[in-house]
């Protein structure tokens, strides 16, 4: 099974594919041709671009970033030619290397505070939602709900994207863009899993989705990060059909870990027109739900009076936790870029 969050193993690995890819052409170095053992740059060559002796880089490589400075860090992280997202990742490895050791934390069931729920839910115009750094959909706007109404026909609570993303056929539809889609998804948990190793939540996710998608454990090995807090992205919904929406991400500062994205279309767009759609078929769901349950409960207390006339009381009806969307799933089939 793959490996999610060893940390020695996590930066031996990362270092080495980030080394990989490069070549001496790219590094500014002299290619003396012939043919290299190694792809990408040799150990001693990424230890003379980041000025660092060549048994110092590979007690790195081997996963000892243990007391590492942050001078050598961003020379290495020079030398390999690191992304922001890369360049970040590399630290939180580095952090991680530096903690004392612990055992990997319990899941502890995660919700949002009833104050983010309602700011959710005056957000009547674009979908927006709330997730943690593995994935889950911890809390939803109407409208949030109705774009991912493929995601929530899994009745497991809370969805969660990657799973959707690996495990639900539907997935290839919903996003036109499968392979982006997949690949993001990924990157996000290597980023989650470097930020914090000891979630063991992640680590069960991590292992389940080996264990079950090849598509997953081939991506997992490729040791790819990313941030993940704005862009566009391309859905195929089964009612409205295609939309094209910018999103924006942001860390709510109250709640560690937890993240707030808004979806929102260009004014005037087709995009714009389709979520008011989906905003319109939202509502019917949400109306004929509300129906349902205002039968159920009159059909309940009808029965109440007649069984026990003298203990008859007003029907309790059930009300929704905070943390969960309003609007109820729909079906079909639905295409994106994670």
């Amino acid at each position: 099974m793959v490996e999610g969050v060893d940390n020695r193993n996590e930066i031996r690995q990362f270092l080495a594919s980030r080394r990989a890819r490069i070549t001496p052409g790219e590094a500014g170095l002299p290619n003396y041709g012939g043919s290299r053992r190694v792809p990408g740059l040799r150990r001693e060559e990424v230890a003379m671009l980041a000025r660092v002796s060549i048994d110092y880089y590979i007690r790195l490589e081997r996963g000892n970033l243990s007391g590492v400075s942050e001078s050598v860090l961003d020379s290495v992280a020079r030398a390999l030619q690191l992304d922001e997202a890369e360049h970040a990742h590399l630290f939180d490895l580095a952090r991680a290397a530096a903690a004392s050791p612990r055992p990997r934390r319990t899941p502890r069931k995660q919700q949002i505070r009833p104050s983010v729920q309602f700011a959710l839910d005056a957000m009547t115009g674009a979908p927006a939602f709330v997730r943690n750094g593995r994935l889950d959909v911890l809390g939803t706007n109407r409208l949030g709900r109705a774009l991912y109404s493929e995601m929530y026909t899994d009745p497991a609570r809370p969805v969660n994207h990657a799973r959707f993303t690996f495990l639900n056929p539907r997935s290839h539809d919903f996003y036109p863009d499968w392979n982006r889609a997949a690949n993001d998804t990924v990157a996000i948990l290597r980023t989650e899993s470097g930020r914090d190793p000891y979630d063991r939540a992640l680590s069960d996710l991590v292992g389940e989705l080996s264990m079950r998608s090849e598509e997953f454990r081939t991506r997992w090995a490729a040791h790819n990060v990313r941030q993940h807090y704005t862009g566009l992205k391309h859905f195929h919904h089964p009612v409205v059909g295609d939309l094209h929406l910018m999103f924006d991400g942001l860390d709510l500062s109250a709640d560690p870990g937890l993240s707030l994205l808004v979806y929102t279309a260009e004014p005037g767009s087709a995009t714009e027109d389709a979520l008011r759609l989906l905003a319109s078929w939202a509502a019917t769901l949400e109306q004929a739900e509300q129906a349902e349950q205002a039968e159920q409960s009159a059909q309940a207390e009808a029965v109440g009076q007649a069984g026990h006339p003298a203990q008859a009381g007003p029907a309790v009806r059930p009300v929704k936790a905070a943390a969960e969307p309003r609007a109820k799933a729909g079906g079909g089939t639905a295409k994106d870029q994670a």
